[in-house]
């Protein structure tokens, strides 16, 4: 989800080396369009958990996977060959060598691949509104590494915002259901955590990549396929009806697929400044939507949520404030 840092920074590493970072921001070019990608994609985002769940009702969660792998791959392969990349942009990823250019492949591997599997074996394990929020703790997780690896201006007030978050999300797990703490399956807890830990993780690494972002997901949506085509093979899976066919395919070509590419979009646009921001409400939507299902949190566990999502806009925003002032 914060997949399209890589295009803004791509482009600004190899395009342009005399290109400061923030000036498409503080010139405002593009502002309207890029807020309108950016909720495009979290509208996007906020619809996964929500169509999961219909699907992990009547179908093994790799065949789920299989489906939106496969949708997520047609995108990337449609995008990629529509894209017309500027000659030494291409030539300064050919010349990275074959050693170089296994490393992106990695970073997609575990961002696109290790985020969505361990996400939806969570979804399985556990209730899909306690799950979901667990995995969007990723931010909080970025905010911790910064604090350790960067020289953030505020560190004190980060980690201050860090700890709430994951106090919230100790009280998510523990309140969910008023039961006992870990009552549920320790997969899904450990499934949910470990999502949010590749998600942070590529967050911070794809940023330091000049590899074009299709270059770097579209081989890591066709090793997704693969893996979860092995895995259908191994569980005996039933190939779904047309209507679940279709929504299969859509949590890859929508969330998957399309959100990262009009969150791309909108970074490109703004130059990563407050745009930013805007990711975090996706847990606020998709919680929303859950709860409309009819999916029910406990007192306990909507006072977690809360922290989850206060905490996660809060380091986005403190994020913004940084970067715009460098």
């Amino acid at each position: 989800m914060d997949t399209g840092l890589t295009v803004g920074s791509e482009e600004i590493m190899v395009g342009d080396k005399n290109r400061d970072p923030s000036r498409l921001f503080r010139d405002g070019s593009g502002s309207p369009s890029a807020l309108v990608f950016a909720v495009g994609a979290v509208a996007l985002w906020s619809t996964n958990a929500l169509v999961g769940k219909s699907l992990l009702a009547s179908h093994p969660v790799s065949l789920v996977q299989l489906l939106q792998f496969c949708g997520a791959a047609l995108v990337f392969a449609v995008i990629h060959l529509a894209s017309r990349k500027d000659v030494s942009l291409q030539n300064a990823v050919v010349a990275q060598g074959a050693g170089r250019a296994l490393a992106p492949v990695a970073v997609g591997i575990v961002g696109l691949v290790g985020t969505m599997v361990l996400q939806y074996i969570a979804f399985a394990s556990m209730p899909v509104i306690e799950a979901n929020l667990v995995a969007y703790t990723w931010p909080l997780m970025v905010a911790a590494a910064v604090i350790v690896l960067g020289n953030p201006q505020r560190p004190a007030l980060l980690g201050l915002t860090a700890v709430l978050g994951f106090v919230g999300v100790a009280l998510v797990i523990s309140g969910g259901r008023g039961q006992s703490f870990l009552q549920g399956s320790i997969v899904g807890y450990l499934a949910a955590l470990g999502s949010a830990l590749c998600m942070a993780f590529y967050s911070i690494a794809v940023a330091r990549l000049a590899t074009p972002s299709e270059r770097l997901l579209l081989p890591s949506a066709l090793v997704g396929v693969a893996l979860t085509l092995l895995w259908c093979l191994h569980d005996g899976a039933a190939w779904p009806t047309d209507a679940d066919l279709l929504l299969g395919l859509y949590l890859g070509a929508g969330p998957m697929g399309l959100g990262y590419y009009f969150w791309s979009r909108a970074l490109k646009l703004e130059g990563g400044g407050k745009v930013a921001v805007i990711a975090y409400l996706t847990p606020i939507a998709s919680t929303l939507l859950l709860t409309l299902s009819g999916e029910r949190l406990t007192l306990t566990a909507i006072a977690g949520a809360v922290l989850v999502i206060g905490s996660c806009i809060a380091v986005g925003i403190e994020r913004s404030e940084a970067e715009n002032h460098a």
